[in-house]
């Protein structure tokens, strides 16, 4: 469920305390383990993390007028979610992302891009940090643009 907010303390604001205490958590695994270039703000109604169009003038392909995201982070109707666009773009990434969270013996419910939970207790933000400090502004770039020029490409 997308926000209205158009600032991260608007957002954070408009949850119940709970949720809110359990976001501003994440959120600050996220803001110490950032690469330098990322910024943090609205995106897609839920708090982004995105590489801004001064370093990637291209944006998102889906919308240039968005930055390109690299993570999000929301509470949505059911749930609360870390939206990790590499674990999307890169297979080593996701596969990376996938044996660090079986070590800590807890179910991953994870999709494409999003890791769900619903409180707390169920993320493990020592594996959240160290999916966010892994993937640096130019290792997401690249991983970006490599997959622009195979989509529509059967992989093999």
């Amino acid at each position: 469920m997308q926000s209205k907010a158009k600032t991260v303390k608007e957002y954070l604001a408009g949850l119940p305390e709970d949720r809110r205490a359990a976001i501003q958590a994440v959120r600050k695994v996220i803001l110490k383990n950032l690469d330098k270039g990322y910024e943090e703000g609205i995106q897609y109604g839920m708090i982004g993390y995105y590489v801004p169009h001064k370093l990637y003038p291209a944006g998102y392909h889906c919308d240039p007028k968005q930055p390109l995201p690299f993570a999000n982070l929301a509470s949505q109707k059911n749930h609360m979610a870390v939206y990790l666009m590499c674990t999307y773009i890169s297979r080593d990434h996701e596969e990376w992302f996938r044996k660090e969270w079986d070590k800590i013996g807890r179910k991953l419910d994870m999709g494409k891009s999003c890791i769900r939970f619903r409180k707390l207790e169920d993320l493990p933000l020592e594996v959240i940090g160290k999916a966010i400090a892994s993937v640096s502004v130019k290792e997401l770039i690249g991983y970006y643009e490599s997959n622009i020029k195979t989509m529509g490409k059967k992989k093999v």
